[in-house]
C-alpha cells in the first residue's frame, strides 16, 4: 500500500516534465525533475522493482511505476528529437560550418560533472556611491581572444557574478574570454542603469586588453532572464561596433506585453519587479516600459542574436522570444531561437542535462560563427588597406 502511494507521488511530479508549475517550490522542482532526470528515474526503477515482494496493489503500483519512469525519461527522449536539426539549423542560420566540436547531445554527458576555473576579480568601475567588479575567466589559448560579457538573471534586484559559473568555465576552455558582471540593481538603481555597467564594463575590459588578451573588435552579450533583458537593450541600443552577437536565456524582450500579463503570483509578482526596476507601474510611466523594451529598438543593424528558451517557463512566457524572433526575421538580422519543449526556467543549472547540453551547443556555435565571420570581415579589410 505504501508503495502504491509513493508511486503515485512520484507520477504527480513527474508532470512537471510536461505542465507548468503552479508554485515557487515546484517550479524549482520542475528544474530538478528535467534536468536531474536520472535521480527520479532511479527512484522510480526501485519503487516499480519492489513490486516482485510486495502484493497490495501490485499490479498497479507496477504499471503506475512504469508510466511514471517514462514520463520521467521524456526530456531524454525529446532533447534527442531536437538534437538531429539543431546543427543544420545553426548552420543555417548563421551561414557557417564553424559548430562545435561536441555533439549536441550525449547520453554519457548527464552523467558527467563539470570543474569550476577559479576566476580573477576585477573593479571595472566606481561611481559615487559604489562599485562594480567582474570575476574574469581567462581563455585557454594564449593570443588575443573575443570576450563573452556575462550578465547575471535575478529579476533586476538580486543574483552576482558567481552565478552559474560552469558555462563560463567552460567557454574559457574553448577560447574565449568570460567577464562575468556585476551590476546596480533594484530598486536603489533602475532602469538604464546597467546598461551604463555594461558599457562601462566594455571600456575597462578594452583599457585592459593587452593584460587581459582580449581581442577588442570582438565581444559578446550573454544574460540570463532578467540579465538577458539588460544583455539584449546594451546590444541594441549602445551601437557599439565591437558588440558582435547577443545571447538571450529566457529573456523578457517585450516589458509593456510582459506587465500586462504577470506571471503567477505563487510564483513571482511580476508587476512588482518591474515597478521596481522601472519605477513605477506601466500606467504611470508607460515611456519607460518601452524605453527599456529590447525589441523596440531591432532594425537593420542589429547585432547576430542567439535565443534560447523552454516553452514550459513559468517566471518568463516564452512568448517574449516568439515576439523577439519575429522582430529579428523582419529587420533580416541573423538569429535563432532554440526552443525545449520541456524545460523551464533556469533550466541550465545543469549543464549537463538535456536543456544545458543542447544549449551549450547553441552557444558555442554561435560565438564561433559570428567569430568567424567578424575574422573574415577583419582580413577582407586588410587586404584592401594593402592593396590600395
Amino acid at each position: 500500500m505504501i508503495r502504491f502511494y509513493l508511486i503515485l507521488v512520484l507520477l504527480l511530479i513527474s508532470t512537471l516534465c510536461f505542465l507548468k508549475a503552479p508554485e515557487y517550490h515546484l517550479w524549482l522542482l520542475a528544474i530538478g525533475v528535467t534536468e536531474f532526470w536520472w535521480l527520479f528515474a532511479g527512484i522510480a526503477i526501485l519503487l516499480t522493482a519492489s513490486g516482485f515482494w510486495v502484493q497490495k496493489y501490485q499490479l498497479p503500483g507496477t504499471i503506475l511505476g512504469l508510466i511514471t519512469l517514462v514520463i520521467f525519461l521524456s526530456p531524454v527522449v525529446r532533447a534527442c528529437w531536437v538534437s538531429r536539426d539543431v546543427g543544420p539549423a545553426l548552420a543555417g542560420s548563421f551561414n557557417t560550418t564553424a559548430q562545435s566540436q561536441a555533439k549536441p547531445f550525449n547520453f554519457l554527458n548527464l552523467f558527467k560533472s563539470e570543474k569550476n576555473l577559479p576566476p580573477r576579480a576585477f573593479t571595472y568601475v566606481k561611481y559615487e556611491d559604489t562599485s562594480l567588479t567582474l570575476d574574469y575567466y581567462q581563455s585557454s589559448k594564449g593570443e588575443k581572444k573575443p570576450c563573452v560579457i556575462v550578465v547575471h538573471g535575478g529579476s533586476w534586484s538580486s543574483g552576482d557574478s558567481k552565478q552559474l559559473p560552469e558555462l563560463n568555465s567552460y567557454l574559457a576552455e574553448k577560447g574565449y574570454n568570460v567577464a562575468a558582471i556585476n551590476y546596480r540593481m533594484a530598486p536603489k538603481y533602475q532602469t538604464p542603469a546597467p546598461v551604463e555597467d555594461i558599457k562601462a564594463a566594455m571600456i575597462y575590459l578594452k583599457k585592459n586588453a593587452d593584460a587581459l588578451h582580449i581581442d577588442t573588435n570582438s565581444f559578446f552579450l550573454l544574460g540570463r532572464s532578467a540579465g538577458a533583458q539588460i544583455a539584449l537593450l546594451a546590444a541594441y541600443t549602445l551601437k557599439e561596433p565591437a558588440i558582435k552577437g547577443v545571447i538571450d536565456f529566457y529573456g523578457p524582450a517585450d516589458m509593456v506585453w510582459g506587465y500586462s500579463i504577470p506571471s503567477n503570483p505563487l510564483i513571482m509578482d511580476s508587476r512588482k519587479v518591474m515597478d521596481n526596476y522601472i519605477g513605477g507601474p506601466y500606467s504611470k510611466v508607460p515611456q519607460k516600459y518601452v524605453a527599456c523594451s529590447p525589441l523596440e529598438f531591432v532594425d537593420k543593424q542589429s547585432p547576430p542574436t542567439l535565443i534560447i528558451h523552454g516553452t514550459n517557463d513559468v517566471l518568463v512566457s516564452s512568448e517574449h522570444s516568439r515576439r523577439l524572433d519575429l522582430k529579428l526575421q523582419q529587420n533580416g538580422i541573423e538569429h535563432y531561437w532554440l526552443k525545449l519543449p520541456w524545460a523551464t526556467h533556469g533550466f541550465d543549472y545543469n549543464l549537463n542535462g538535456p536543456g544545458g547540453q543542447l544549449s551549450t551547443y547553441a552557444v558555442e556555435t554561435f560565438l564561433n560563427a559570428i567569430s568567424s565571420q567578424a575574422q573574415l570581415k577583419e582580413n577582407k579589410k586588410e587586404k584592401m588597406i594593402v592593396t590600395q
